[in-house]
This record gives C-alpha cells, structure tokens and sequence, in this order.
C-alpha cells in the first residue's frame, strides 16, 4: 500500500495509473501547496469525492489536535493551490464547507473513508471538509 512521499511520487510519475485508487474503494489526489513557513512547495496525497463539480477533501490527520501541515499551507498562501486527479492537474480555490453543506459532505466523505467518524472522536476540533473548485 503507497504512502506519503512515495505515494506523491509513484501518482507523478504514471498520471494516477498508480496511485489513484486506494483502499477501500477509495480514490486518490495529488494536493500542492506553498508551505506557511518555508514557501516550499508540499506535496500530499488525499482521499476524495467529487461533488457537482467540486472536489472535497477532509483535514483530519487521524485525529490529531492540530490541523494537518497542508491545511495550514492552503490557509497562509491561498492563491498558491494545485490539484492533480489522474494526469489532469489545476490551479484550485477553496472553501471550508459550514452548515448544512458540512454536514452533506461529511456523509459523502464517509462513504469513502469511514474511519473519519473516528478520528473526529478522537479530537476536540471539528475537522475541515474543504471544497475544492477549479481556479
């Protein structure tokens, strides 16, 4: 099973062939951003769905307290975004998802990967679902 770095990597190198479906069913994307403190590109792979268009993602790093390090980057440099899904690469916006439109993409993510309802017991902070859009 592909994780962190060589996951990024194996995804690169053959457009998703590698890489793009996961366990469990789910499905894979490549995440860019410009670090908050280094301004180094970071590379991470993520579970997602699609939605209408959209593409969510969910900012739990297995519970922790903290935010995952890609969350904060996406936060300190917004403009800064790329996806990749298969070969197909993008400039992204985003959006936290709040209300009803949360709670929606919550389920949604669950499908996918229902070890989320774990790690948002294991936390106090309510984890992200982040919307992704094409730029």
């Amino acid at each position: 099973m592909l994780f962190g770095d060589e996951h990024v990597r194996r995804y690169r190198q053959t457009d998703g062939e590698v890489g793009y479906d996961w366990e469990n069913g789910s499905t894979i994307l490549i995440l860019t951003t410009k670090g908050a403190k280094t301004g180094q590109t970071r590379d991470a792979a993520l579970i997602f769905r699609e939605d209408d268009g959209r593409f969510m993602i969910v900012a739990s790093k297995g519970g922790h307290p903290q935010h995952p390090g890609w969350y904060a980057n996406m936060r300190a440099n917004p403009d800064d975004v790329e996806i990749q899904i298969k070969a197909d690469r993008f400039k992204a916006r985003f959006h936290d998802a709040q209300g009803d439109e949360r709670a929606r993409l919550w389920k949604l993510m669950l499908e996918a990967w229902p070890q989320y309802d774990d790690y948002q017991a294991k936390t106090d902070r309510e984890i992200p679902v982040v919307v992704l859009e094409r730029a």
